[in-house]
């Protein structure tokens, strides 16, 4: 009878015991000390913006990213080409200069290039050219976290679909499935449970990484911190606010990730 409780602790990932105890002494300190309260209410409107973000971006990152990796896998040589290109120069730039890059480079010419599109050849009276302020900053980051980490998931979408034995896709088509029918039935579901843990990692960092949107005066949490401990001068009780969103965030996400991997592998067993 005692040795099952035990047993359950002895299991109990160490991690996860030191990250709980941390928060109970965070959460202590924020009943007991009215300046972390008053922080997490000047912060808590970030919390927002982060999720959204990071939400958006990793979901469009994600379709990017799959079309990158079929083109990759594509027969078309010039395709494939074009797939590698865009991979190896964008996973090659660090994620801050391409933020700014796209901010205040792409960003104008993206809409130099919306503008002629819809004046040529003939200018409609009823359009309104575009300006560079239409295209504000939070639109920028989320762009430019998209194009960042489409190229790393291309790359974990293509692990994932070439881990399929080839006698698969064969003996599917075999049968007289077409290509499409032996991706979407065939392929994709073993692919999956390869793709699945490392495209959870890909969205912990993009949690992370958002904090970079800062930079551009994004209100997300890391802004919000910096404004507020700038003002204040309480930059320890500031930055440990922050840091213990942003764990709270990244933890539960873990967490969510790896429950869903464990229901995915229970399913197709």
């Amino acid at each position: 009878m005692i040795k099952k409780p035990l047993k359950k602790l002895s299991d109990t990932p160490w991690w996860l015991l030191a990250a709980s105890v941390l928060a109970i002494v965070f959460v202590w300190q924020l009943f007991t000390d009215d300046s972390y309260k008053v922080i997490v209410n000047a912060l808590s409107r970030g919390i927002g913006t982060t999720i959204f973000v990071s939400l958006l971006a990793f979901i469009l990152a994600t379709l990017l990213g799959l079309l990158v990796a079929l083109m990759k896998g594509s027969e078309i040589r010039l395709v494939r080409e074009i797939a590698t290109f865009y991979i190896e120069i964008v996973r090659g730039i660090p994620m801050l200069v391409l933020l700014f890059y796209i901010a205040f480079v792409g960003a104008p010419q993206l809409v130099a290039v919306f503008n002629w599109l819809c004046t040529y050849p003939i200018k409609w009276q009823w359009f309104d050219a575009m300006t560079i302020r239409d295209f504000n900053f939070t639109a920028r980051a989320i762009f430019a976290l998209t194009i960042g980490y489409s190229a790393f998931i291309a790359e974990v979408f293509r692990a994932g679909i070439e881990a399929v034995a080839k006698g698969q896709t064969e003996a599917a088509q075999s049968l007289g499935l077409s290509r499409m029918q032996t991706f979407r039935l065939v392929v994709w579901p073993q692919a999956l449970r390869t793709i699945l843990p490392p495209l959870g990692n890909d969205f912990v960092s993009m949690i992370k990484d958002s904090a970079l949107v800062s930079a551009l005066g994004v209100q997300d949490i890391t802004q919000l911190g910096k404004i507020y401990s700038s003002s204040t001068f309480m930059f320890f009780e500031t930055y440990n606010v922050v840091a213990f969103l942003y764990l709270v965030l990244t933890i539960l996400l873990s967490l969510a990730v790896k429950w869903l991997e464990y229901s995915f592998k229970k399913q197709t067993r």
